[in-house]
């Protein structure tokens, strides 16, 4: 039987040792990859090793500790909601911390978007929004539109329906081509030229789609690809134009990353249906919102008791991760989290510029508190990673980018010390 290899260092804690005998990890060839990072605590934008050393976080754990570690506000919201009631089903019952958040979302939301449903993950909010597009449609008496519009370099999640309007040639789920459904994963138009194509798409295959799905204004695992307003705005027109509904993955977009609080509001553009997690709870726990408009959830009313959305899952609503989300927003209207980020973002744009001209380099880009260095090819993976924790900061290449997307609360020396690290760890790479 095949084992994953164990490096038997002086220094691993032994738990890491036992237990990575078990452990299955997430995006990983078990049977090459380097053992994995041990942290044993978190402060602030630092991750804490189990000998000692604190890196700095340059990834937010995945977009989602905008507010840094263990922010107190926070902590202490859960710990009064564990003594209260850690968890309850939703099935039937409502409870203070999920309607008083669903309230203050949609008070957050650009125009109508007012009906909450929550869930525990982003793949999961995925999956119920493209249930809901399909849904909205056949309550209304309309058959076959089930199909969706997604885009080359999309990432919406990794469960089932997800993948299928993830990019299914350069994305992580290509080899599941047969078992997913089809959907029409196409350019993300950009000029004239392709708006046309990209009208002419919509218009052919009207009856078949029920919604578009984007990522605005900024691709995340798929790529870390930019794109303006104006492509929104007009994705947005043609929607209209077609019927269809439009659906903001805003998973890892929302919550000031971009600089805005939710990235379609700098298109002025107001989505059917909005995906959100990650940073909702502020990097604490699992917890997730599918938000739709007041057009989309009046489709669901009705005399006819399969009208309505059949999904539920059992943590939905968890009352620790309500109470934890509500500490998180209470610090955006507190502290200047939008101004942060962009702050971040020009910081990002002057400090990485360097890397533009290294041998393999093909650009650098910043948007908000997202910077990226995207390269011909990522080659020397293991050896980026480990170089990158060598010089003190937690940075997670993949596909062709190498990115930070640091919590938005990190201070100017420790992001200077961060870029520093990411323009040192790039210029040795590129000269190998």
């Amino acid at each position: 039987m095949k084992t994953s290899p164990i490096i038997d260092a002086p220094t691993m804690p032994a738990w890491q040792r036992d237990g990575y005998e078990h452990i299955w990890m997430p995006y990983t060839q078990m049977q090459t990859a380097p053992l994995p990072v041990p942290v044993v605590e978190t402060e602030g934008v630092y991750l804490i090793l189990a000998d000692g050393r604190r890196i700095i976080d340059g990834l937010a754990s995945w977009w989602s500790a905008c507010h840094g570690y263990r922010h107190p506000h926070i902590v202490d919201a859960v710990q009064r909601q564990l003594h209260t009631m850690p968890h309850v089903m939703f099935g039937g019952i409502n409870h203070e911390p999920a309607l008083r958040l669903a309230s203050r979302l949609a008070t957050l939301m650009p125009g109508d978007l007012n009906r909450v449903f929550f869930s525990d993950s982003g793949s999961v909010s995925v999956e119920v929004a493209l249930k809901m597009a399909v849904q909205f449609w056949l309550n209304q008496g309309v058959q076959g539109k089930n199909k969706f519009v997604s885009f080359l370099h999309a990432y919406h999640g990794d469960t089932i329906t997800a993948m299928s309007v993830c990019d299914p040639v350069n994305g992580m789920h290509s080899h599941f081509r047969g078992f997913l459904p089809q959907q029409f994963n196409v350019a993300l138009p950009r000029d004239e030229e392709s708006f046309t194509a990209f009208d002419q798409l919509l218009a052919g295959h009207s009856d078949e789609i029920a919604a578009v799905i984007l990522e605005p204004l900024v691709q995340g695992a798929g790529g870390m690809r930019f794109h303006p307003p104006e492509t929104v705005a007009h994705i947005r027109a043609l929607c209209d134009r077609h019927r269809l509904l439009l659906i903001a993955d805003e998973i890892a977009t929302g919550f000031g990353r971009t600089g805005s609080m939710f990235a379609c509001e700098q298109a002025n553009v107001v989505p059917d249906i909005m995906c959100l997690s990650k940073a909702l709870s502020g990097g604490t726990m699992g917890i997730a919102a599918t938000i739709a408009t007041d057009q989309v959830f009046e489709a669901f009313l009705s005399d006819n008791p399969a009208h309505a959305l059949m999904h539920g899952p059992t943590y939905m609503a968890n009352p620790l991760a309500c109470a934890a989300a509500h500490a998180s927003l209470d610090l955006f209207e507190r502290e200047p989290r939008l101004q942060q980020a962009l702050t971040i973002e020009a910081a990002l744009a002057e400090q990485l510029a360097s890397c533009r001209g290294l041998p393999g380099v093909v650009d650098v880009r910043a948007k908000g508190a997202v910077g990226v260095i995207q390269v011909e090819s990522l080659r020397d993976l293991d050896w980026l990673r480990a170089r990158f924790v060598e010089e003190g900061v937690w940075i997670r290449p993949f596909g062709d980018a190498i990115y930070i997307t640091p919590p938005l609360v990190i201070t100017e020396d420790e992001l200077q010390t961060l870029c520093a690290a990411m323009v040192r760890v790039v210029g040795e790479w590129a000269g190998r």
